[in-house]
C-alpha cells in the first residue's frame, strides 16, 4: 500500500533514492522495482534486516531492472551518513512526527538531497490524527510514537523554512482513517475485537482487489479523512540553497 504516487513524483531509472524512515520497506521496494538506486534507511535493524530479505527475493525473481541496485543502512535520520547532494529523490513517509527535532532532521534531507532534487512527504493528516489522539492515549504515548499532530500548513511552513519549494500535496488513505479510530476505541492492541477484525478484511480485500466501488469511495474520502498528507517538494538550485543553509550569498548575487 503506496502513500506516495509514483505517477506524480517520476522516479526513473537510474535514480539515486534515499528511503529515509523506510519501516517495512513499502516504498523502497517500489523504488527498486522501478530501477533506481535504492537506499532504505531506518534506526531499526529488526526492519531493515526483513527489507533485506525482500531486496534479496526480489533480486531472485527478476523483479526489479537490469542495473537497479538496493541496499539497506542504519542510523540515525538527525546525522544521516551520506555526503552533501548525494541523492537525487528521497521519500520521507510516516516518520518526521516520531521525530522530535523535526527541523534538524528535515535540514538533513536538504542537505544530502542534490540541488534540483525532489523530496516526497508523507505524515498522518490532521483530523484523523486528532480523532485517534483523543480517543487513545496509548496510541500516541507508546515509546517511538507520534510526538506531534501536524497540520499541513505547519509542516509545509518547516520545510519552505528549510529551504525547500512546496510543489502540492494530496491526501491519501481515506478508507484507512476509519479503522485506526476503531482500533483506539477497542484498544490499539485489541487486535481480536470483532469490529476491528472485520474493518481489517475489508481492507486486506480492498488492497487485493481494488474494486471500482472502494476507488471511488476512496477518492471521495481522501479531501476528508485521508489518514496521510503527501507533500511534494525541490530543493532550490544553488543561490537559494545557499540561503536555505545559513551560507552567503555570491556577492554577484547580491
Amino acid at each position: 500500500m503506496l502513500t506516495v504516487d509514483f505517477q506524480r513524483f517520476g522516479v526513473t531509472p537510474g535514480e539515486r533514492v534515499l528511503d529515509m524512515g523506510c519501516g517495512a520497506g513499502r516504498h523502497a521496494f517500489e523504488l527498486y522495482r522501478r530501477g533506481a538506486h535504492v537506499v532504505a534507511f531506518d534506526l531499526d535493524a529488526d526492519e531493515l534486516a526483513g527489507v533485506e530479505k525482500m531486496f534479496a527475493a526480489m533480486r531472485a525473481e527478476g523483479e526489479a531492472p537490469e542495473g537497479a541496485t538496493a541496499e539497506t543502512v542504519r542510523g540515525d535520520a538527525l546525522d544521516l551518513p551520506f555526503p552533501d547532494g548525494h541523492f537525487d529523490k528521497i521519500i520521507a513517509s510516516e516518520v518526521l512526527e516520531h521525530i522530535p527535532d523535526d527541523m534538524r532532521a528535515m535540514r538533513e534531507l536538504m542537505r544530502v538531497l542534490r540541488p534540483g532534487g525532489r523530496l516526497a512527504v508523507t505524515v498522518p493528516s490532521w483530523l484523523p490524527e486528532r480523532v485517534c489522539w483523543a480517543l487513545s492515549e496509548d496510541y500516541h504515548t507508546a515509546p517511538g510514537g507520534h510526538v506531534r499532530i501536524y497540520t499541513r500548513a505547519e509542516l509545509e511552513a518547516k520545510l519552505k523554512a528549510t529551504g525547500f519549494r512546496v510543489n502540492g500535496h494530496h491526501h491519501a488513505h481515506g478508507l484507512h482513517a476509519p479503522y485506526w479510530w476503531i482500533k483506539c476505541a477497542v484498544g490499539v492492541n485489541n487486535d481480536d475485537h470483532p469490529a476491528a477484525k472485520a474493518y481489517h478484511r475489508l481492507l486486506v480485500w480492498d488492497i487485493m482487489k481494488r474494486p471500482l466501488a472502494t476507488r471511488l469511495a476512496e477518492r471521495a474520502l481522501n479531501p476528508l479523512i485521508g489518514k496521510s498528507v503527501v507533500v511534494y517538494l525541490t530543493k532550490p538550485e544553488a543561490v537559494e540553497d545557499s540561503r536555505a543553509r545559513g551560507g552567503k550569498e555570491p556577492a554577484d548575487a547580491v
